[in-house]
């Protein structure tokens, strides 16, 4: 995967408070800990440590090449991951290209 790209989860255990941010190093670990915090709000609201609950989280990215390096929704659908991989490879090249042009 590109070396440009950074990713991260968002997490809301309780809208409308702020997010939760963390880093991680692919979309993959981003999938697995919005699993576990999704798993975790469920357990405190079974027994009983919080009464109701409304979440909300996700995995993000940020490239330099793409939209300013701004903190975009990682694609869920699997074609439009593979969509979206074709553009960081594109935006990858583009980067790379500038710099052999330097």
């Amino acid at each position: 995967m590109s070396e440009h790209l950074k990713f991260k989860v968002w997490w809301i255990p309780q809208i409308p408070m702020k997010s939760f941010e963390v880093s991680v190093s692919s979309i993959e670990e981003g999938r697995k800990l919005c699993e576990v915090l999704a798993d975790y709000d469920l357990f405190q609201f079974e027994n009983k440590i919080k009464p109701d609950y409304c979440n909300s989280g996700g995995v993000v990215f940020r490239h330099p090449a793409i939209d300013n390096g701004a903190w975009l929704d990682v694609p869920d659908d699997e074609e439009e991951l593979q969509d979206w991989r074709k553009e960081i490879s594109e935006a990858d090249a583009s980067i790379d290209a500038r710099k052999a042009g330097a």
